[in-house]
């Protein structure tokens, strides 16, 4: 770790205190930000999309579960997955516990992956989560919110991902974002969507890592969250091949 300067009591506190204004000027702007984010137009939902939940089909109205206001997790699970992504799994146990939270801002949260609808209740109840969970796997809505590839775009680079043309996605499926508000005549608009860095406000535990003198610690790494793993797998042992085994106690 690169030395760090040591100094008295009354020069650490001039020095916190001078970063305390740029961290006054930055939360102002992210104010700024919310503002201009939430006064964005609206894209007016006329596809009719239908998902399979633990209870049957289900439609986009449906998932607003009395709600006006949805929040869709575009959760990284491939039709031939065996399991969830690491790093939408991360995701998930931040946001799990914040459903009756949100629910009391009038603000129902979903998640949605292409893999079978039994493939997903059972990694859930594998993860412990509680969440509602739906499979897209019968409609477009994972590729109209530019969440999923077929294979002719990623051998090619043509995927559209994150606003950009041409984005050389390697998998099959991206994780994302979206909020829809639903009007007392029941018409959905698209509101907001938010991919790959701009995921990154839903993670808390950066929040906690980037005020720590080693920070996030993933500048050795091969891709940044390298070193996220599900959460019933950090007592294994990761080899470089990609193998795994038990730790020795």
């Amino acid at each position: 770790m690169t030395a760090h300067p040591i100094v008295s009591r009354e020069e650490w506190l001039e020095a916190r205190t001078n970063l305390l204004q740029k961290e006054k000027e930055f939360t102002k702007l992210r104010d700024e930000l919310t503002r201009q984010r939430r006064a964005l137009p609206w894209e007016k939902i006329e596809k009719e999309y239908h998902f399979q939940g633990s209870s049957g089909k289900h439609t986009l109205p449906d998932l607003f579960d009395g709600c006006s206001q949805l929040i869709v997790y575009h959760f990284m699970f491939g039709p031939d997955w065996t399991e969830g992504c690491k790093s939408c799994s991360m995701v998930a146990d931040h946001y799990d516990p914040l459903i009756i939270h949100l629910r009391q801002r009038d603000v129902a949260l979903a998640t949605v992956s292409r893999a079978p609808i039994d493939q997903l209740e059972g990694f859930k109840k594998r993860m412990g989560w509680t969440f509602p969970w739906f499979s897209s796997a019968e409609s477009d809505f994972s590729r109209d919110f530019h969440v999923a590839f077929s294979k002719e775009e990623i051998a090619s680079g043509q995927t559209y991902y994150n606003y950009r043309e041409r984005c050389q996605f390697p998998l099959s499926d991206g994780p994302g974002i979206s909020s829809f508000f639903k009007d007392p005549r029941g018409e959905i608009f698209h509101t907001y969507s938010s991919y790959g860095r701009g995921l990154e406000s839903f993670l808390g535990i950066y929040s906690f890592l980037d005020i720590v003198t080693k920070g996030r610690n993933e500048g050795d790494l091969p891709y940044p969250m390298d070193w996220i793993r599900h959460h019933d797998r950090y007592g294994e042992l990761h080899t470089p091949d990609g193998a795994t085994r038990n730790r020795e106690p």
